[in-house]
C-alpha cells in the first residue's frame, strides 16, 4: 500500500476535490448535498447546500465554484461502504450550478442543452478561455439507463452545446497540458477516450466505428470501472479506478503505466496540490475519507486555480 495519509473521515460520499491556495481542499459530499471545505487538521466547514447530488467541482474565472449536480441518488450501505443506488425519489433532472464561495448562494446556470434536459452532470474542467467542458453520465434505473454525453458551456451562462454523443457512462474529464486534447473516462468499460480540440468547444471527430468521434487511448481488462481523473504535468492521465480501488496512470501515448492501490474500492477522484503540486489528494467515497500521498510527478496546474 502506498504512503497514504488520512486527512478527514466521516464525509458522506466525497468527490470533486479542489486544492485551494490556503492549503484546504474544497470538495462535494454527494449524499450530504453540500460543497464542503476540508482543512488539513481534518475539520470541515459547509460552504453551500445545493440539494440534489453535487458531483464534479471546479473553480471558475470569477473565483466561484462551478458544480455538476447529478440531480440526486438513492443510497445503500453494503459491506460497510456507502454507494449510490439509482435516482433519488425527487429526481427531476441534472444541472450546472454556480456557488458563491463567500455567501454560499447557489445559482443554476444550465439545466438543459437546447431541447434536451441535462440528466446527470458528473465532472467538469475549465479551459481558461471562459468556458468549460463537462460530462453528463445520465442515470441508471432498474431496467434501463441513459446514454451520456459531453458538453461545452460558457461560465457566464450564455451558451451551452453538445460536443460528443452518445457516450456510455462518461465520467472523469480533463485537458492535456497544451489544452489541445480532451480526455473522458468511461465508467462501465474502464476506457479512456481522447478528442483533438479544434477550437473552444469544437472537437475533431474520428470516423465510424468510433461511436462518438473519440479515439481510444486505453482500456483496462478485468472487472474495473473508471471514475474521475486528473492530468499531471507530464501529460499522464491519472484515473480514479473503482472496484479494484486504485489510481490508474495512463501515458499520453496510451497504455497503462502503473496502478497505485487505495484502501477503498470506491476511489473516486484525484487532484494535485501543495506548493510544488507533488501532493495527490484522493477521495475514498465508500468509507468517507479524504486522503493524500506524495506523487512522483508534479500535477498539472488547472485554469483559474493559480
Amino acid at each position: 500500500m502506498a504512503d497514504i495519509k488520512v486527512i478527514a473521515t466521516g464525509l458522506r460520499f466525497p468527490e470533486g476535490p479542489v486544492a485551494m491556495q490556503d492549503g484546504s481542499i474544497v470538495l462535494v459530499e454527494i449524499e450530504r448535498q453540500t460543497v464542503t471545505r476540508v482543512r488539513m487538521d481534518g475539520t470541515t466547514e459547509v460552504i453551500a447546500y445545493t440539494g440534489g447530488g453535487p458531483n464534479g467541482l471546479a473553480v471558475g474565472p470569477d473565483g466561484a465554484f462551478y458544480v455538476c449536480n447529478n440531480g440526486g441518488f438513492q443510497w445503500r450501505t453494503e459491506q460497510r461502504l456507502l454507494r449510490p443506488a439509482g435516482p433519488s425519489s425527487d429526481y427531476t433532472g441534472g444541472r450546472i450550478e454556480r456557488v458563491d464561495p463567500k455567501t454560499g448562494a447557489v445559482t443554476v446556470l444550465y439545466d438543459r442543452c437546447g431541447a434536451h434536459k441535462l440528466l446527470g452532470p458528473n465532472d467538469i474542467v475549465f479551459d481558461g478561455l471562459g468556458g468549460f467542458y463537462f460530462t453528463d453520465l445520465g442515470k441508471a434505473r432498474a431496467r434501463d439507463r441513459d446514454w451520456g454525453g459531453v458538453y461545452y458551456a460558457l461560465a457566464d451562462g450564455s451558451m451551452i452545446k453538445e460536443v460528443a454523443h452518445p457516450v456510455l457512462t462518461p465520467n472523469g474529464i480533463g485537458l492535456s497540458p497544451d489544452n489541445k486534447t480532451l480526455y473522458v473516462a468511461e465508467t462501465e468499460t474502464a476506457r479512456l477516450w481522447a478528442w483533438d480540440i479544434v477550437a473552444p468547444g469544437e472537437l475533431a471527430k474520428a470516423p465510424f466505428p468510433s461511436p462518438h468521434g473519440g479515439r481510444l487511448m486505453a482500456g483496462l481488462g478485468g472487472f474495473q470501472r473508471f471514475d474521475s481523473l486528473a492530468v499531471d504535468g507530464g501529460g499522464n492521465v491519472c484515473v480514479a479506478t473503482l472496484v479494484n480501488g486504485s489510481v490508474s496512470v495512463i501515458a499520453p501515448t496510451g497504455g497503462l503505466v502503473r496502478q497505485i492501490a487505495m484502501p477503498d474500492m470506491f476511489c473516486t477522484n484525484i487532484c494535485f496540490g501543495g506548493p510544488d503540486l507533488k501532493t495527490a489528494y484522493m477521495t475514498l467515497s465508500g468509507t468517507g475519507q479524504l486522503v493524500s500521498m506524495p506523487w512522483p510527478e508534479p500535477g498539472l496546474r488547472l485554469a483559474h486555480e493559480a
